[in-house]
């Protein structure tokens, strides 16, 4: 990879005595990436290398209670939305294309729905929760509520019951090679802020974005691997259902980690949505 690429990690106070941590890599049209429960914004690696070097600007934005932010609490939707707002308004930035992964494709998308930002001009949905995580009457889709409370409470009890239950899901396949599930699991789950993570997956329970979405008019990108076991290839139709001026782009394998295994034709769909 090029790395000659102008290149930043800082944080950003969106309160006071409240930084965020953030990457902010290249110059051109900024693309503006969320990462999901529990990560930080290093999850985007390999995809701010390849906006950069294709002359975007790259900014990922670490939640709180997430990554490296230090002071983890009971944080809602609308909160890390407002994150969202002050960052991009203190960055100055337009014509944005923000891009929410897993979790933070929840954040992007309520985002959009509350504040209609014009300063944003494209969402990308990678491997998203949207509409809704939960099965309902008259929503199949999902897991189910009691799915969901035994998963949040493994994560009461105890830290290793997070990697207990996230360590299968997060290993590549077999044919990614070991040395790529060593640097995930060795750099980036360690350091995810414990207390934050446990107290996430409520908000899964609560979130309805159904009755939201048909505001969201600007051109959506949705990107979903068939085979995800975390959050089921069917939540990703019914987002592509709700949001009128959306595509659907289908991976065939890579669970929710697709991005990672197949980074390449990611890299190449997320690039073809900027440009078009």
């Amino acid at each position: 990879m090029n790395t000659s690429i102008d290149s930043d990690e800082r944080y950003i106070e969106v309160e006071p005595g409240v930084k965020l941590h953030i990457t902010d890599k290249g110059r051109g049209k900024a693309l503006v990436l969320i990462p999901g429960l529990p990560l930080s914004d290093l999850i985007f690696k390999y995809t701010y290398d390849m906006l950069a070097e294709n002359g975007y600007r790259a900014i990922g934005i670490t939640l709180r209670g997430f990554g490296q932010f230090e002071s983890p609490d009971n944080y809602d939707v609308e909160l890390h939305a407002r994150d969202i707002n002050k960052i991009l308004r203190i960055l100055r930035l337009e014509e944005v294309v923000l891009c929410g992964y897993s979790f933070g494709g929840v954040i992007a998308a309520y985002y959009l729905s509350r504040y209609r930002p014009s300063r944003v001009s494209k969402l990308a949905l990678i491997s998203s929760n949207v509409p809704l995580y939960i099965r309902h009457g008259d929503y199949p889709y999902g897991l189910s509520v009691n799915e969901l409370n035994r998963l949040i409470k493994s994560f009461e009890k105890d830290q290793g019951s997070i990697e207990d239950v996230f360590g299968p899901i997060l290993q590549p396949s077999k044919e990614a090679g070991k040395s790529q599930a060593d640097h995930w699991l060795n750099n980036i789950l360690p350091e995810t802020a414990e207390k934050g993570f446990k107290q996430r997956p409520g908000l899964l329970r609560e979130i309805e974005l159904r009755p939201l979405l048909s505001s969201i008019d600007i051109p959506t990108l949705i990107m979903h691997s068939k085979d995800d076991s975390v959050i089921p290839f069917t939540i990703a139709e019914q987002a592509h259902e709700w949001i009128s001026n959306s595509q659907l782009v289908v991976f065939e394998t890579g669970g929710q980690w697709y991005f990672l295994l197949a980074y390449e034709r990611f890299n190449a769909e997320l690039l073809q949505f900027a440009k078009q």
